[in-house]
């Protein structure tokens, strides 16, 4: 990982998805709608004051969605943004 670059593409684990479960309501509320589904498929990360997280979601019905999350230094988690219509095969990417 280059300095202030984004990492290699992460396999799933249960540490990222509890910590990406706390932000699901955020999700719905930005979507306006309730998910049956929230599993983490995917994922980079990025060192900052803080870290993010660029997450790919399978959020059921064949319907995949990139976040973008940050955890600051007091392990405060946030929404930053949502990228809607991606597929299985879309490369996770800085946003």
């Amino acid at each position: 990982m280059r300095a202030g670059g984004t990492s290699e593409t992460k396999a799933p684990n249960d540490e990222v998805q509890q910590l990406l479960l706390t932000v699901k309501d955020q999700v719905e509320e930005k979507l306006g709608r309730t998910l049956a589904e929230f599993k983490l498929l995917s994922y980079k990360t990025q060192v900052v004051a803080g870290r993010n997280y660029f997450a790919k979601i399978d959020i059921g019905d064949g319907e995949v969605i990139h976040l973008r999350v940050y955890e600051d230094l007091q392990r405060r988690v946030t929404l930053h943004s949502v990228q809607v219509e991606k597929s299985l095969h879309d490369d996770i990417s800085y946003f």
